[in-house]
């Protein structure tokens, strides 16, 4: 379909309760719906926005195009939860219709003040002749529905471009801190950073210097925070070039941990790494509760074609993972509460060579001395998606070239880590893998769209040991 403007602009406000009603059979009828992955109820799902807890749950939204697998007109659909594993539906909670906000609510951060959950995103609007405002606006969640608050920081500060957007806020000492992907005016990407003592009035501080100075042309949806004494900022920078077995997506995300000195605004940190080596994640956001920093994000990528298109829906949000920065590195590890998830064992075995029937959807721990191995998951006669690992390279490489119905090929059906591999941690939903490494050194995340043929899973290598629990 040739989605026109006026088609990709239309609100929510406008839809006939017939209309959704014909989407969302289209969407039910889709074969890759997810079994316990967050994912929208028609249209296209993507950034993860105002990750809080909040009155005893985590409330999270996502921004959300209702009416089809396109970017248009921008809303915030909201998802609460009081475990990180069973998520409640709560509805549409933020529809543009400000001048501000006319053409997107995008994406933006949550935070609690007064025992209220307040978020900021950044409003979109477009004048006559196309031309793009970014505006950074506070709301507060009442009975399911955020309320604009008010317009925090109206304008682009001198030096830079609309391309100016994903707030973060933080409390620290008594002030608000938020932290704004930007793009300065010579098309270079970097993160801004403004302050506030009563939500109100916003003092631009100015640029974050860090030692990346030209490392793509626009970096969206940062977030700093403090992990074991040093700080991480994650960010997703745009327009960054392949580099050996990095950087192979349409766009990356990745973080730097360092020192951020608030008073001068320099980062001083480590380099740059990738958060995810998978096919398709983005756009993460954390939040923290209890003394743990959960992480979610986007398990998908823009201006891509996904197979789901036609069913009228693409993307899901990734499974949380519980981060801790241990000796320099950012581990990722799924929440202990995915646990609850798991029904009967279906597998528990020891060997060199294992095969057996797999469910559709699963958890699945494969432990290794560390010598070669591969993999096949989602496999039947003409498909699977092969992990497979050389010791002597230490090349981890994920291959979904014959996983089902090929997709987004031209960015390349491999995936490859240098890293030595003594076990990984595999989660399988109905178009999903999410393969954790070594107990959280490295994560990969990946979309799939198999048959509906019968499953197995098959492992070949040294001495190793695989078990499995289902997944309703």
């Amino acid at each position: 379909m040739n989605w026109t403007k006026a088609e990709r602009y239309r609100s929510l406000r406008d839809v006939s309760a017939l209309e959704m009603e014909v989407l969302r059979t289209k969407t039910a009828a889709s074969p890759w719906r997810f079994g316990y992955h967050i994912q929208p109820p028609t249209g296209l799902l993507n950034d993860p926005n105002g990750f809080a807890y909040y009155d005893g749950e985590y409330h999270l939204f996502y921004q959300w195009f209702p009416l089809g697998p396109v970017h248009g007109l921008k809303h915030w659909y909201h998802v609460s939860s009081p475990d990180l594993v069973h998520w409640t539906d709560r509805g549409v909670a933020l529809v543009p219709e400000t001048k501000e906000d006319s053409h997107g609510a995008y994406s933006g951060s949550g935070f609690v003040v007064d025992d209220t959950l307040h978020v900021m995103y950044t409003g979109n609007h477009r004048t006559d002749d196309w031309t793009r405002h970014a505006s950074q606006i506070i709301g507060v969640l009442r009975d399911g529905v955020i309320e604009r608050r008010n317009v925090a920081i109206p304008d682009i500060p001198a030096g830079y471009t609309e391309h100016f957007r994903d707030p973060k806020v933080w409390e620290e000492d008594g002030a608000y801190y938020a932290i704004v992907g930007a793009q300065r005016t010579d098309e270079t990407g970097c993160v801004v950073l403004y302050r506030s003592t009563d939500l109100n009035e916003w003092t631009f501080l100015g640029e974050v210097k860090t030692e990346l100075e030209r490392f793509g042309y626009m970096w969206e949806c940062p977030d700093v925070f403090e992990l074991n004494g040093r700080h991480v900022l994650i960010f997703s920078p745009q327009g960054i070039e392949p580099e050996g077995h990095r950087y192979h997506n349409i766009y990356q995300s990745g973080y730097v941990t360092g020192t951020l000195d608030l008073e001068t605004l320099v980062f001083t940190h480590e380099s740059f790494e990738e958060l995810d080596f998978g096919f398709d994640f983005y756009a993460p956001q954390t939040t923290e509760h209890d003394g743990r920093r959960i992480l979610v994000g986007w398990m998908g990528l823009p201006e891509i074609e996904y197979p789901t298109d036609r069913y009228g829906w693409a993307h899901a949000l990734t499974l949380p993972r519980e981060l801790s920065l241990e000796d320099g590195v950012l581990k990722q590890r799924p929440v202990l509460e995915m646990k609850q998830l798991r029904t009967n064992q279906f597998a528990d075995e020891s060997g060199t060579h294992i095969e057996m029937i797999s469910p559709k959807r699963y958890e699945l721990k494969l432990s290794t001395f560390g010598e070669d191995f591969e993999l096949e998951l989602l496999k039947t006669e003409e498909e699977s998606l092969v992990i497979r690992y050389e010791k002597d390279t230490r090349e981890l490489t994920i291959d979904r070239t014959n996983a089902g119905e090929p997709f987004a090929t031209e960015f390349g059906t491999t995936r490859t880590k240098v890293i030595d591999v003594t076990s990984l941690h595999l989660f399988v939903d109905s178009s999903s893998v999410e393969c954790f490494v070594n107990d959280g050194d490295a994560v990969a995340t990946l979309r799939v769209f198999p048959s509906d043929d019968e499953k197995r899973i098959r492992f070949v290598g040294a001495e190793a040991s695989l078990v499995g629990w289902k997944y309703e």
